[in-house]
């Protein structure tokens, strides 16, 4: 099964990190060129283990995924529901861990996994999706390093 991974280190601690990755509305659509829109669903309002979110790709695929962890302020699992047709399954989980040599500074990891389908046509397919699912998750996590640094995204996070 594939996997895609990215990081960064953004300067601000874990806590800031976790929280400006779990923003929303018009605060995560500031920082996050993957997502044109998204909303928690079946009567939600916050992020926690189990509750399913809505996300519209900037290209128009739509996504409802599961939070299957959800540990503030270390890490957040997912797992999609349901998705893009070529998906069979798609799960991912974010990261966050001090620098040891800053304690004001943060390494944000992305994790995502992957299978494509149909099966005759998985070993193309799973490797134009290494390369197009690679690019996306790297411009998504070079955006979160932009929103951990913009000082609108970051008092948003202080107000919450």
């Amino acid at each position: 099964m594939p996997v895609v991974e990215a990081s960064v280190t953004v300067p601000v601690p874990p806590e800031v990190a976790f929280a400006v990755s779990q923003t929303t509305g018009e605060t995560r659509y500031r920082w996050d060129p993957f997502v044109r829109s998204q909303h928690f669903v079946a009567g939600a309002t916050a992020p926690g283990k189990g509750v399913r979110t809505f996300t519209r790709h900037r290209l128009g695929a739509t996504m409802i995924s599961e939070y299957v962890s959800y540990n503030p302020p270390t890490n957040v699992g997912m797992k999609m529901v349901r998705g893009p047709w070529f998906f069979a399954m798609m799960a991912g989980g974010w990261r966050f861990a001090p620098v040891a040599t800053d304690p004001g500074s943060c390494v944000a990891t992305w994790r995502y996994n992957f299978q494509c389908r149909p099966a005759w046509l998985r070993p193309v397919a799973e490797r134009i999706g290494t390369w197009m699912l690679g690019r996306e998750i790297r411009q998504r996590i070079a955006g979160f390093a932009r929103g951990c640094a913009d000082p609108v995204v970051l008092a948003a996070v202080a107000a919450a």
